[in-house]
C-alpha cells in the first residue's frame, strides 16, 4: 500500500511532497540554554569545523552540515542537543514559566522535556512520563548531560496517570507528544511506513485520546495542553482533537508559528470535525525541509 498517496489530497503540491519525503532529514541541533549560551555552543562547533547556520524560524536550533551531531564536543558536554528541526516547536508553544509545573505525558526519550525545562530557566518542575521502562534510561542520560535539575521521572500508564505521590493536585501546562503511526519520520526513518496499517491507526487513536483526555483532567482552569504528533494521519490528529473537544471542558487556542503551516482539516472521508480544529497547525515537509508533524493548542476550562 502506497501510505503517502492517502494523503495527496491535503497537501498542495503533490510533487514536491514526494520529493521532500524521499530526501534525507538535514542535522539539527538545538543549543541547550541551561549549560550554554548560543555563542558557547557555537564556538564549539567551529573548533570541531562544523558548518552550521541558525534556523530562519528560532536562533536557538542549528542547521549542521554533519550528518552526526552526537559526536561532537557541543553535544557530549551538553551545551547542544541533536534534536529534529520541527519537533523543538510543541515546547515552544507550551511555553513554561519559572515556577511552573509542567507534565511531559510521553517524555522518552527526553528531547521535548529537557527543552521544556530549559525554557522555564529549570525553576520549577517537569515531570517527565513513558511507559516504555526501556526507554527511560535514554531520557534521563539526556537530563542529566543537558544539566536537568528540576525534572521528576515517572515510569507509568499516561492514559490513567494518578498525581496522588506529589504535593499538588493539578498541573499548570502539560505536552502529550503522542505515540503515533509516525509517519511524518519517513525522512530519517525510511522503513517508517513497512509496517503501517489501518488498523494500528484506528487503535493508536484510541490511546492518543485517553492519553490527551486525561492531560486536560490534570491542568488547571486556565492552563494549556499542547497535543503533537509526527503523523500526517487525521485519525490521529483533528479526530482525536474533536473527540476531546466533545469530552472535557475545553478549546483549541490559536498560537503563533514562524515555520509555514497549514490548518487542521475540518472532514476527512465523510467524517467532519469541530471547525476549531483549523487553529491546529499541519506541517508537510516540503513547507520547510522539515520532518511531517501536527500540534495544536488546547486551553483547559472553555
Amino acid at each position: 500500500m502506497d501510505v503517502l498517496e492517502r494523503y495527496e489530497p491535503l497537501v498542495d503540491d503533490v510533487a514536491a511532497f514526494r520529493a521532500a519525503c524521499e530526501r534525507p532529514l538535514p542535522s539539527v541541533v538545538r543549543v541547550n540554554s541551561i549549560k550554554a549560551t548560543p555563542e558557547r555552543a557555537t564556538a564549539a562547533l567551529d573548533e570541531d569545523d562544523v558548518d552550521y547556520e541558525p534556523t530562519e524560524w528560532h536562533p536557538g536550533l542549528l542547521r549542521l552540515d554533519s550528518r552526526n551531531p552526537g559526536r561532537t564536543w557541543g553535544t557530549y558536554h551538553g551545551w547542544l542537543h541533536g534534536q529534529e528541526e520541527v519537533s523543538a516547536l510543541p515546547a515552544l508553544v507550551c511555553d513554561p514559566q519559572p515556577g511552573e509545573r509542567v507534565w511531559a505525558a510521553c517524555a522518552a526519550p527526553g528531547g521535548k522535556a529537557t527543552q521544556l525545562a530549559a525554557l522555564a530557566d529549570d525553576r520549577g518542575m517537569v515531570v517527565a512520563n513513558d511507559r516504555n521502562l526501556g526507554r527511560l534510561s535514554a531520557l534521563r542520560f539526556n537530563a542529566e548531560r543537558l544539566g536537568v535539575t528540576s525534572m521528576a521521572v515517572t515510569n507509568r500508564d499516561a492514559r490513567n496517570y494518578s498525581l496522588k505521590p506529589f504535593e499538588f493536585e493539578e498541573f499548570d501546562r502539560a505536552l502529550v507528544d503522542a505515540p503515533c503511526s509516525c509517519e511524518g519520520t519517513i525522512r530519517k526513518n525510511p522503513d517508517a511506513l513497512e509496517k503501517w496499517s489501518l488498523e494500528y491507526v484506528d487503535s493508536v487513536s484510541d490511546v492518543q485520546q485517553a492519553i490527551l483526555r486525561r492531560a486536560v483532567q490534570a491542568t488547571r482552569a486556565g492552563g494549556v495542553v499542547v497535543y503533537s504528533t509526527c503523523t500526517f494521519a487525521p485519525e490521529e490528529n483533528e479526530a482525536v482533537l474533536d473527540s476531546v473537544l466533545a469530552a472535557e471542558d475545553c478549546r483549541l487556542v490559536d498560537f503563533s508559528c514562524d515555520l509555514e503551516t497549514r490548518p487542521g482539516i475540518t472532514e476527512w472521508q465523510g467524517e467532519r470535525f469541530d471547525d476549531s480544529v483549523r487553529r491546529a497547525k499541519r506541517i508537510y515537509p516540503h513547507l520547510n525541509d522539515t520532518g511531517g508533524f501536527f500540534c495544536a493548542k488546547v486551553e483547559v476550562g472553555g
